[in-house]
């Protein structure tokens, strides 16, 4: 996908959610629209920190694990150095959590409410390499377009 069909898909998320003030009606609208949008996926969701982990959100593919620790998996370890995790092969990543047996590539990124970090966005494919630096790219701004939208509604609540 290109720079510009990202702005585009970003664009269409933000008309999913920005009347919506529920959390978990606007993420399960979210992995539904990236899971038909984007090609080569078997997975694509959230998980929200609850505690000390994170905790399987709304999604959309075949059952996932429910628990992750902060600092396991790609994940975990998204969340806890607040940075995006693109994973080549995930069978290289050291830790990794294998929800999936046919997952072969990872992209996660982590997103923020208020100050503290709300959850992450998971995407996986069975296509080895199949996340660009364009996908990280176009991925980062559509998560940080919604993360704008999660807090104002937060605030508004």
């Amino acid at each position: 996908m290109t720079l510009k069909e990202y702005q585009r898909l970003t664009k269409q998320a933000v008309a999913l959610i920005e009347d919506e003030p529920d959390l978990i009606a606007n993420l399960a609208n979210i992995s539904s629209l990236l899971y038909m949008e984007l090609d080569n996926l078997n997975w694509a969701g959230f998980y929200l920190m609850k505690g000390e982990e994170l905790v399987l959100g709304p999604f959309q593919g075949k059952p996932a694990c429910v628990r992750i620790p902060v600092g396991k998996g790609v994940c975990g370890t998204a969340i806890s150095t607040g940075e995006i995790q693109r994973v080549y092969d995930v069978h290289q990543f050291e830790g990794h959590i294998a929800c999936d047996a046919e997952s072969n590539s990872e992209i996660v990124l982590p997103f923020k409410i208020g100050s503290d970090w709300a959850g992450v966005l998971d995407i996986d494919s069975p296509v080895v390499g199949r996340f660009s630096e364009e996908d990280e790219e176009g991925l980062s701004y559509l998560v940080q377009e919604i993360e704008k939208l999660l807090n104002s509604h937060a605030n508004n609540a």
